[in-house]
């Protein structure tokens, strides 16, 4: 047995940052504060109890926790919430949630509590936990909670509440047709995340508004279709492919156009590459005279199967997509607003616990924070740095409180040009309806459309896959 799993506190620590990172921050409180006031009142319990107020200092749970280790009296203190906090997650819990977090935290588990004989994460019998998520919309709050109610009755639920508490609409999915299923864990966190982003998506487009407005009656919808999710994925992971050496292309036919839609250096206005393979760089077919940030082979373009691939190579500063919709990004993901180049990182932990001695640290209390966004400068300087409130980071011009992230001094950035939010395990970028547009850095390979723009440097492009005057084989 690892020392972990003999020391259930530790693997309860470990847990919750692992919730924590994965942006299920009121749940990481949660734990933290169940295992903190069920234990003895000495160092590695106050240390879990300062890590829930880190993540929540307004949480009741926390405070709760406090008054039970302090031996504080409330008569006016519901305890019964701590109560059933310290029940729900016990050992075996903390078991199930690190073979679910991760193969990391499922080695510092018992064998015997993270898996099965087979190797496979344990069927679960009670309710898994859901997701909970605030978000901004039209300049007011609201909050998406989705719950799962286990196998003795098999359905996920999802309300969307307003104005401190009113149900505008519930959706409801029942699975009970896929009780029998070897991998139901992952089926219905599956179920669970996309019925959540899906009332996300919803409501973002505006399909909630006659309902917020009065219009029209809310209420449960029972639908039976698979959870619609207006999520695209664009960038792939950060693996970057090797370097395709900038040979002459092939003679043959020109299958795509590049128009330049910017250029602050010159250059032609269009490009008509010939051939199936084309390298996008200073030493290619596509030069991009002068574009200082262009590497000699930034990116190859290729035609397969009737359809155009643009491929990220090693060495530059990468090609940059303009979204079309609202895409799914993550950790160290790169994007441009503007003329702004930005990142999408973890914040840092922590480093404000108390000292060896009875003599606390004084610090400003911290917010319950998701993520980070830092600005990137020439030569790789970190520029501007925001932190998400809760899980959610809006960026743009406008010097007001809706902006987390201000870029007054960039006249291609809208007033209220983005929005990142951290909605059921996933980090969604959204374009508020800039002119200019977000891009998003391609790693790896992506399918280009007709229409599509990328960046380069400081150079736009816009692909045309119905050049004028293809030349003949």
């Amino acid at each position: 047995m690892t020392a972990a799993a003999s020391d259930p506190r530790a693997l309860a620590l470990r847990v919750a940052r692992a919730l924590r990172d994965k942006g299920r921050g009121a749940e990481a409180a949660l734990v933290l504060s169940a295992w903190a006031a069920s234990g003895p009142n000495d160092a590695p319990g106050q240390a879990l109890l300062a890590e829930a107020l880190r993540l929540d200092p307004k949480s009741p749970i926390a405070r709760l926790a406090f008054q039970r280790m302090e031996g504080v009296v409330d008569s006016a203190a519901d305890h019964a919430a701590l109560d059933q906090a310290i029940a729900l997650y016990t050992a075996d819990e903390l078991a199930r949630l690190a073979a679910a977090l991760g193969p990391g935290l499922a080695a510092a588990a018992s064998g015997a509590h993270a898996v099965d004989r087979e190797g496979r994460a344990p069927v679960f019998q009670r309710a898994q936990v859901g997701f909970n998520n605030n978000l901004k919309y039209k300049g007011k709050h609201y909050h998406i909670q989705t719950e799962d109610s286990g196998l003795s009755k098999p359905h996920v639920i999802t309300h969307l509440f307003a104005d401190g508490g009113r149900i505008v609409k519930s959706h409801k999915r029942s699975y009970a047709d896929a009780v029998e299923r070897e991998d139901i864990s992952a089926y219905v966190r599956a179920l669970m995340k996309g019925q959540h982003m899906e009332m996300m998506s919803a409501l973002r487009d505006g399909l909630f508004d006659p309902v917020i407005e009065g219009q029209r009656v809310g209420g449960m919808e029972v639908l039976e279709h698979p959870p619609v999710v207006d999520v695209t994925q664009v960038g792939g992971a950060k693996q970057r492919t090797p370097t395709t050496p900038a040979a002459p292309e092939p003679e043959g036919k020109v299958r795509f156009a590049l128009h330049v839609l910017r250029s602050l250096s010159g250059g032609p206005d269009r490009y008509e590459p010939r051939g199936d393979l084309v390298i996008l760089g200073s030493a290619g077919a596509v030069t991009l005279e002068g574009e200082r940030f262009c590497h000699p082979a930034e990116a190859a373009l290729s035609w397969e199967g009737n359809r155009l691939w643009l491929e990220d190579l090693e060495g530059g500063n990468g090609v940059f997509l303009r979204i079309r919709s609202r895409v799914a990004i993550s950790i160290d993901s790169e994007f441009v607003i503007g003329d702004q180049l930005l990142r999408l990182t973890r914040n840092p932990e922590a480093d404000d616990g108390p000292a060896e001695g009875p003599t606390y640290f004084l610090a400003s209390l911290r917010g319950p924070s998701a993520f980070r966004v830092v600005q990137i400068f020439e030569g790789g300087a970190l520029g501007a740095c925001a932190m998400a409130r809760e899980a959610m980071l809006q960026i743009g011009s406008a010097q007001e409180y809706a902006n987390d992230l201000v870029l007054h001094r960039d006249p291609l950035v809208a007033p209220y040009h983005a929005v990142i939010e951290e909605q059921a395990e996933v980090f969604v970028l959204t374009d508020l309806g800039a002119k200019s547009g977000v891009f998003v850095r391609i790693y790896g390979r992506q399918a280009l459309e007709h229409d599509d723009e990328l960046l380069v440097g400081r150079t736009r492009l816009l692909v045309d896959l119905t050049p004028s005057a293809p030349a003949a084989t």
